[in-house]
């Protein structure tokens, strides 16, 4: 007799990993076990930037994702995922069984470790729905893991999920509940806490104000302030925008030393 899920509709599955070996054989797993629980794959990608790329086109029920892929992890993958307004369940698979797998041991996500097996491979599935991974924790996980922060930001804009380069932000500045990032390009609105960025791209952004981090590699030189202006102590001139920013009495002396020695 067929289970209770084999009668259900088929999970939508996206497997993601850079090996296509991995890929297939998840591929045949879930074909094993396909009269316990119906899954239909529609989609494979090799890292978590060509994964978001699929989503982009078709929801998914789980994405099966491998941790440790070039370009962009599944750990930060799945904390992009878990800003969406309804995430797909996220399982890891992989081939380290450390500190960071026994982290991942939580009801936010499952994991597989490779080579992955039929029977724990269903009972993960069988999990789906349940909890969506905590982006907070997946961030502090994925900077262990990897050495450093995230490769990119997410946000919502028209509901739609864009994807901001770290790279190619030039400053973030906080208004409220909100930061605002910005490239040459435009500006982009992000839900994240301006404490948190700072902590996470320490080699990569300068505090220059309470409200203010700034790209080491943006800065081109400073002014003093006029002596009525009560906004800021100094200014801190970028590269390729026109903007000024605030700079605090306290940061001055450090932000002007770091361009001196740049």
């Amino acid at each position: 007799m067929p289970t209770p899920q084999a009668l259900a509709a088929p999970l939508k599955v996206l497997i993601v990993d850079d090996e296509p070996l991995a890929r297939d054989r998840l591929r045949a797993l879930l074909s094993d076990i396909a009269g316990q629980m119906p899954t239909e794959v529609v989609g494979e990608a090799a890292n978590g930037l060509l994964a978001l790329d699929v989503l982009r086109q078709m929801p998914v029920d789980v994405v099966l994702a491998d941790i440790r892929m070039p370009g962009m992890d599944g750990i930060e993958l799945a904390s992009h995922l878990g800003r969406l307004e309804k995430p797909p369940a996220v399982i890891f698979t992989t081939a380290f069984d450390n500190y960071a797998v026994q982290a991942f041991d939580l009801n936010a996500v499952d994991y597989l470790l490779k080579p992955v097996r039929t029977q724990r491979l269903l009972a993960a599935l069988q999990k789906v729905p349940g909890q969506q991974p905590d982006v907070a924790l997946l961030a502090g996980i994925g900077h262990e893991v990897r050495g450093g922060g995230r490769t990119h930001l997410s946000c919502h804009e028209r509901g739609r999920l864009l994807l901001v380069p770290i790279g190619e932000v030039l400053y973030f500045k906080a208004d409220l509940k909100y930061v605002t990032a910005r490239t040459v390009e435009r500006e982009y609105l992000l839900d994240e806490a301006l404490t948190h960025l700072e902590s996470e791209f320490a080699d990569r952004f300068l505090r220059l104000h309470r409200a203010v981090l700034v790209a080491k590699n943006a800065l081109a030189g400073f002014e003093k302030a006029a002596g009525d202006d009560a906004e800021a102590y100094g200014w801190a001139l970028l590269r390729g925008v026109p903007e000024k920013l605030p700079v605090s009495r306290r940061q001055w002396v450090p932000a002007k030393a770091l361009v001196k020695n740049s």
